[in-house]
């Protein structure tokens, strides 16, 4: 599929946040959509029943346009499964806990870019790292392309989720037997309806770096490489991996560097 011949007003957006005991991250997240100065949108925040005030933080002060739905989930892409079926919007994006819209115009810079292209299937551009003070750490490891089609992604998640704008009426939900990278598996199966990308060549995601366990880590890999076989099979992806030993390295100097300037 193209990008089709929506509303030839503004798009509404369905901006999608998934949380659980968040109590000290939600807060820049929500202050960052409530900053937009594009009003077209629902903030949709999908709680799996958090036993901290994560949701007394939701609704204080809540914009009319927020919704709220707490309750007990099977994890994290079970509750952004919740979220894409309670969505209204023309264009889905994932601002989880502790994540942010880089500018209080970025909303306006991405609807200008959908409306000046006839609605495309996937608007995207780049993210910045912050720490939890909201300073940036760095880019991300990964680069946003100039230009994005379902290839791009035979070398790992080159757009971070959080900076990935998708046609609703493409998306699909995210398979649960993916623990940890079901977000990847998704993008690339939008990807595979979308012909008509746009890249918006600037950061427009924040996203809160936090540490993963080894464990997590490791079965992350694991799974995301499993994703990449089956997409574009064993040998190429083998061999891919092997260049991706410089990248690796770089990503771990670089979480080395910020845990010793804790």
């Amino acid at each position: 599929m193209n990008g089709y011949s929506g509303p030839t007003t503004a798009p509404l957006f369905s901006i999608i946040t998934v949380t659980y005991n968040a109590r000290n991250d939600l807060q820049p997240t929500l202050d960052s959509v409530r900053g937009q100065s594009f009003r077209l949108f629902e903030h949709l925040i999908i709680d799996g029943a958090s036993s901290d005030d994560t949701v007394e933080i939701a609704r204080r002060n809540a914009p009319a346009n927020q919704k709220l739905l707490s309750s007990p989930d099977h994890g994290l892409y079970d509750a952004m499964n919740k979220g894409l079926n309670m969505a209204c919007g023309e264009y889905v994006v994932f601002l989880n806990a502790g994540d942010a819209f880089h500018s209080p115009d970025t909303l306006q810079r991405v609807a200008d870019v959908i409306m000046d292209n006839d609605f495309p299937g996937v608007v995207y551009g780049q993210t910045d790292l912050v720490d939890s003070d909201r300073k940036r750490i760095a880019g991300r490891h990964l680069e946003a392309p100039a230009e994005l089609s379902y290839e791009s992604f035979r070398d790992g998640m080159v757009v971070c989720h959080q900076a990935f704008f998708a046609l609703r009426r493409i998306t699909d939900q995210f398979r649960l037997k993916y623990r940890f990278s079901a977000d990847y598996d998704w993008c690339i199966r939008v990807l595979q309806h979308s012909k008509h990308n746009c890249y918006l060549d600037e950061v427009v995601a924040d996203y809160l770096m936090e540490g993963m366990t080894t464990a997590n880590r490791r079965a992350s890999l694991m799974e995301r490489f499993r994703i990449m076989c089956y997409y574009y099979g064993t040998l190429p992806t083998i061999w891919r991996h092997l260049k991706f030993i410089p990248r690796f390295l770089r990503r771990r100097r670089l979480e080395k560097q910020l845990t010793a300037g804790k």
